[in-house]
């Protein structure tokens, strides 16, 4: 198959934009078809069983389906959350936008891409790790296929925010080895307000039960690295606690120990948030305890929870093209 085809009448998110990303033309995700990378480096700061001894290989690409606008890797992810925000507001956004797009991210073909996950293979990553990736599905269906026809030997994670389409991570099928979705929300109302996403609960739902369709149980190494399976991310929202244990209980109770849960705290408010008061502050403790107890509550015993705080700038790598 061509999967270029996939960006003339683009259905590769749930926005289904179906522009014509093959002609210039920008979707949601705010990219068109050519393959724009942030940075690609080991990276230390994932789940220890994902970042292993030296690090994982991540790949950060530029664009999002999703637009969070408490969006922590902000400065590359195209689309700035402009779906709740006055025109004067959108104005502002359009030049952060410009300006993003000139300061982060190299253009790069599908084939310099495969090179990518080798030289990271190389330097010794656990895994090739793909972050936010899914506006990029055609070249990545090339790339991984071709990088292993070079001898790329280390599994593949599909690091994403859980807004997919399960027709397109049918493709991913023998290609993805280990799926680092988030479960962000379980209300409309929620994923409405901070992602303009009502339909993410659904979405996100049905995504997660093709990942663990494909993967099944996790398979760990010797050295407690994952091999094969599913971690599910939750980021604690300040002021959210409650949303946090229903979409923890809904995994549990759906998956229980065949998913890993991984409940992270650290939420960083950005300039971005400045509109919405309610999430301008970092997560207490407290809040984060409350969760964290309930799940051990029901039972959860198979995850991670992140010790002290993590909540610091300095958990946000920098987007300067690094090893693109």
């Amino acid at each position: 198959m061509e999967w270029d085809a996939l960006y003339e009448c683009c259905t590769l998110c749930p926005r289904k934009c179906r522009v014509n990303r093959l002609a210039g033309e920008r979707g949601y995700c705010g990219q068109n078809a050519q393959l724009v990378v942030s940075r690609a480096a080991l990276h230390l700061w994932e789940e220890p069983c994902i970042t292993g001894a030296a690090g994982s290989g991540t790949v950060f690409f530029n664009g999002c389906s999703l637009g969070c606008v408490f969006c922590q890797n902000y400065e590359i992810s195209g689309k700035k959350n402009t779906h709740q925000q006055t025109q004067a507001e959108k104005d502002t956004d359009k030049k952060l936008n410009q300006q993003a797009e000139s300061l982060h991210g190299k253009i790069v073909t599908k084939e310099h891409l495969a090179d990518i996950f080798l030289n990271l293979q190389q330097q010794g990553a656990a895994n090739i790790n793909l972050v936010t990736s899914a506006q990029f599905l055609p070249h990545i269906l090339w790339a991984i296929p071709a990088a292993r026809g070079k001898g790329l030997s280390i599994p593949v994670v599909y690091n994403t925010s859980g807004y997919e389409e399960v027709s397109m991570l049918k493709q991913l099928e023998g290609l993805v080895d280990i799926y680092l979705p988030d479960m962000k929300y379980l209300t409309s109302q929620t994923a409405r307000r901070y992602s303009g996403a009502a339909d993410y609960p659904e979405k996100a739902k049905a995504a997660l039960a093709e990942m663990v369709r494909q993967t099944g149980t996790a398979v760990f190494d010797a050295d407690g690295v994952i091999k094969k399976g599913v971690i599910v991310r939750h980021l604690v929202l300040p002021g959210q606690k409650e949303e946090a244990k229903a979409v923890v209980r809904y995994l549990y109770e759906t998956y229980g120990d065949t998913v890993w849960l991984s409940i992270l705290n650290q939420y960083t408010p950005t300039p971005r948030v400045k509109e919405f008061p309610e999430i301008n502050r970092k997560l207490t403790t407290y809040e984060y305890e409350q969760v964290i107890n309930d799940a051990l509550s029901i039972g959860v015993t198979q995850g991670f929870r992140q010790e002290g705080s993590a909540a610091a700038e300095s958990f946000i790598p920098s987007f300067c093209g690094e090893g693109v």
